[in-house]
């Protein structure tokens, strides 16, 4: 067995992650318990489930994007198209200022005051986050003002030269500088914008510049900022223009609608959606929200690097990996992740990423997300922490795929990335990783498994095996094809241990939904190693890893919602093959060691509340306490549960109905009023009293049957 990559898998990069992970010492495998709170505390909000789905998932996003069915829709955006990103000089025509006139909304805006400003100082320099609408405002500045035609001018123009870009025309005419950037060497200044105003009063001209926020604008500058409407506001306006009041406020009213406002989308999505609504077409109303968010994930990718930085990208696919997670760890992760895709096609190539220079509103700005303060679960209790989510919990499946499947170039970097994740040292990163493998695996589920998940599920790192384990569930979790047979087909192998160590955990934390089907597989690789170990006394370490990896699944199935059932599946196997009767056992005994300090023991309690479903432990425990290989874990058991009792009502009225149960004759009787008279306590002091009132129930005799009904007398 090779520990060795397949052939068409990258090699790992010697990055800070993977340098890291290499120095520190193996970790013991996690426990079951632990792998299961950390899966439950850690998993993205979209990927939690308890029988009823709370969020998106990326089943429920993936599985509909509009591109990979049947049905493509195109949608044209309110806006001006391609104008901005290359554009260069040149008239804006007539039409396209109309057209964009017909959908502008300035209502609840500064639009009023910028246009007496523009009216009186003839330059204005608009500043406003990107897709908030500062082009077309601009244009509707000067559209209103009546100064046509509008001139488009080159966004390469350094702030030095535009005062020499204007020729007199002898009419009012606009123009338009779309997208400034301002740099170190060439910043806007206030003297620039003096001379402008002189000349182009003068010429009777106008000036809009739109650009960013930047610490290139001389602070002396008076800069007009632009806040858009709110998209509640322009859906309202412009189906009121078109329509009737009663119409439109129907269109308004529908459920559709109000989920798409609740969205956060961008203005130009607004304003295509208006279009939609007033051509009533309930297709285009339903997916129109999913096909924009997915045309604006593919416009991040499809950018060059100087309109959307590679770092900003970076940062975009690890904010997809940690939505709602805490901002510092997914900057510090994106790094990494940038720094492996600088290396992407030459190893050897190595840029000093910037320690400063991108600020946290500005990054979030860009990728749509918000910041917020939550508590974050550690091991330690929850510890407040600034956050970054998404606007819109849909986009970070979008983006995966998108990246994925539709830049393949950025696989290998991509791979050694996740692979750096799945060695980290703390259990949030490693279950993110999980969870971005399962999206993968839901995407691209035969890449996937041979490029990441084979591989983990043999590497040589017990971290990278349980995030294996993890990235299984959480795939089956959000409907990954076939993840049970792959699942299944693993527990079976006797010829690679690692992988069906893998298997035999996934096993347990997928079992819940398909009790029987998961222990008849444990059964299988239980009987198979009980065979392997007749054969040959002395199995390898693998193998003593799956042995006693499988009584720790079926104990995991019996502290899960599902142990009603799985106890039904197991009492039958007492009296089938060795290897069966021991599995059950053993995992039956390992549930009931889980310990439960704030509450009973979750076995014991189930019983007490259900004894009808939880018929089955009477049984289990009594066959148990007569096995010479069981039967003296067994009394342990009874002995933590009975000093449990002692501080703890619930718990000794658990047991106290559970006793009786236990006899069936007068050698349980003695054996279990022994032990109870002989329970020590603990750190040397007496035994606990309630041992006492637990022998009494032993004592009292069985309620006498019924006494037949007296016959009828007959008169």
């Amino acid at each position: 067995m090779s520990d060795q990559p397949p052939p068409d898998a990258p090699a790992e990069a010697a990055g800070p992650a993977q340098e890291k992970a290499a120095a520190e010492p193996e970790q013991p495998a996690q426990e079951p318990w632990a792998a299961r709170r950390d899966l439950d505390a850690h998993t993205p909000p979209s990927m939690v489930f308890d029988g009823i789905n709370r969020g998106v998932t990326a089943h429920q996003v993936i599985g509909d994007i509009i591109s990979g069915g049947k049905t493509e829709i195109h949608y044209e955006f309110g806006g001006l198209g391609g104008f901005g990103g290359g554009q260069v000089s040149g008239e804006i025509p007539a039409g396209t200022l109309e057209r964009l006139a017909d959908s502008f909304v300035c209502e609840g805006t500064t639009f009023g005051s910028l246009l007496e400003r523009l009216r009186h100082e003839h330059v204005l320099v608009l500043t406003g986050a990107p897709f908030t609408g500062r082009r077309t405002a601009a244009l509707m500045l000067l559209h209103r003002l009546g100064v046509t035609p509008v001139h488009a001018m080159d966004r390469e123009v350094t702030p030095s030269e535009l005062s020499r870009r204007f020729v007199s025309t002898g009419e009012a005419h606009g123009h338009v500088l779309c997208d400034l950037e301002p740099s170190r060497e060439q910043p806007l200044r206030e003297a620039h914008l003096l001379a402008l105003r002189g000349q182009l009063r003068e010429q009777n001209a106008y000036l809009v510049i739109t650009t960013g926020h930047s610490p290139y604008i001389e602070d002396t500058v008076r800069l007009a900022d632009w806040q858009a409407p709110a998209p509640e506001t322009v859906l309202s306006t412009l189906l009121h223009r078109h329509l009737g009041q009663a119409e439109a406020q129907e269109l308004l009213a529908r459920p559709a609608v109000t989920e798409f406002l609740s969205r956060g989308h961008q203005i130009r999505e607004v304003v295509g959606y208006a279009a939609v609504l007033l051509r009533a077409d309930e297709t285009e109303m339903e997916q129109y929200s999913l096909v924009t968010l997915e045309r604006q994930v593919q416009e991040w990718f499809e950018e060059a690097d100087n309109r959307l930085h590679l770092r900003e990208k970076a940062f975009l696919i690890a904010l997809a990996a940690f939505d709602n997670g805490p901002y510092a760890l997914t900057a510090e992760l994106s790094d990494t992740l940038y720094s492996a895709l600088l290396r992407t096609g030459d190893d050897r190539f190595q840029k000093a990423i910037p320690v400063f220079g991108t600020h946290i509103a500005k990054r979030l700005q860009i990728a749509r997300a918000r910041r917020y303060t939550a508590d974050e679960q550690t091991e330690w209790g929850p510890v407040t922490q600034l956050k970054a989510a998404f606007l819109d919990d849909r986009v970070a499946p979008i983006l995966l795929r998108e990246v994925w499947t539709g830049h393949p170039a950025a696989r290998p970097a991509l791979i050694t990335w996740l692979d750096g994740l799945a060695a980290d040292g703390r259990p949030f990163v490693r279950t993110r990783a999980a969870a971005t493998v399962a999206v993968l695996a839901f995407t691209d589920l035969p890449s996937t498994m041979a490029l990441i998940l084979e591989r983990w599920a043999r590497a040589k790192e017990s971290r990278r095996q349980l995030t294996a384990v993890s990235a299984l569930a959480l795939a089956h979790r959000i409907g990954a094809p076939n993840i049970p047979r792959i699942i299944n087909g693993w527990s079976a192998d006797g010829q690679d241990p690692k992988r069906c160590w893998v298997a035999v955990r996934a096993l347990g934390l997928i079992g819940p939904e398909r009790p029987a089907e998961t222990l008849a597989a444990l059964r299988v690789q239980a009987r198979h190693q009980y065979e392997k170990k007749l054969a040959q006394p002395r199995i390898g370490v693998g193998d003593q890893q799956v042995t006693a990896e499988l009584p720790q699944s079926v104990a995991l199935l019996l502290l899960s919602p599902a142990a009603g059932a799985a106890l039904a599946e197991l009492l039958p196997t007492l009296e089938g093959h060795p290897s069966a009767r021991a599995l059950a056992l053993d995992g039956f005994l390992t549930a009931c060691e889980r310990p439960a300090p704030a509450s009973a023991p979750p076995l014991l309690s189930g019983y007490a509340g259900a004894p009808a479903a939880f018929g089955g432990i009477p049984q289990l425990l009594s066959v148990a306490l007569n096995d010479r290989s069981f039967n003296e874990r067994a009394e342990a058991v009874l002995r933590a549960w009975v000093r449990a009792a002692d501080s703890d009502a619930g718990t000794a009225g658990a047991l106290a109905a559970l006793l009786p149960a236990l006899v069936t004759g007068t050698r349980d009787a003695a054996r279990l009023d022994h032990l109870l008279d002989t329970v020590p306590g603990l750190d040397g002091k007496p035994g606990p009293a309630v041992a006492t009132r637990l022998r009494a129930t032993l004592a009292a005799p069985p309620a006498p049957p019924a006494p037949p009904a007296a016959p009828l007398a007959h008169v």
